[in-house]
């Protein structure tokens, strides 16, 4: 993929005023071309195509967008990654890590968590490796442990899911909590009867806003 290229044509589309509210949203953490999302994957198009098909990961590629200062081209990694997911192995994991601890907001990682989530289903063996995460003192590496297998429905390994969320109870910090909730929320759309008993078990645990989140559907 021809980066340069594609860096034009987002400058070329840079729109200041958007960007001071995307720069809010995420409380001045970020730099912002000002580019929405449908705009980002218009742009993006005609390069996909053509590596959609390539067997190779641009790894040179990923790491030049990730290292750039606007935020939208964190964005483009993320869209790339879910194009090239069929390609993705367990050796691709070290380099999604890698990202998933560099600029780090809920923004890119609630991206990386259904990507390696993918993966761990194609390679259960990934499947260690997300219980070695549900323990990292990283919260982000936590949360993407502990909301990978979102839209999984029936093919959700409740097991590793109870075990990641065990190894959260107790957190304070809002991200975690929030991502125990909407992982149990998602599943109980497939089997509310796990997730009432989970719920029903962990209670003294749990925080309100887990809680509150998980049992919205049930």
């Amino acid at each position: 993929m021809e980066l340069m290229h594609l860096m034009d044509d987002f400058l070329n589309n840079k729109n200041e005023q958007q960007a001071v509210s995307m720069i809010a949203y995420m409380r001045d953490q970020f730099l912002f071309l000002g580019i929405p999302t449908p705009l980002r994957k218009k742009l993006c198009r005609e390069y996909f195509k053509t590596a959609k098909n390539l067997k190779i990961m641009d790894w040179d590629f990923i790491r030049a967008c990730w290292d750039n200062p606007y935020r939208e081209l964190q964005y483009v990694v993320v869209d790339y990654l879910v194009v090239k997911q069929t390609f993705l192995t367990p050796n691709d994991v070290p380099g999604i890590k890698e990202l998933a601890l560099t600029k780090s907001w809920w923004d890119t990682i609630d991206g990386l968590d259904r990507i390696i989530g993918n993966i761990a289903l194609s390679y259960p063996d990934v499947n260690n490796t997300l219980l070695a995460w549900s323990v990292d003192e990283n919260i982000w590496l936590r949360r993407i442990a502990i909301d990978h297998q979102l839209l999984r429905k029936d093919k959700t390994n409740a097991k590793l899911l109870g075990k990641i969320i065990v190894n959260n109870l107790g957190s304070s910090e809002f991200f975690i909590n929030k991502a125990i909730g909407w992982s149990l929320r998602d599943y109980s759309k497939t089997n509310p009867e796990w997730v009432k008993c989970f719920i029903e078990k962990h209670k003294e645990q749990l925080a309100p806003l887990s809680i509150k989140e998980a049992s919205k559907y049930i």
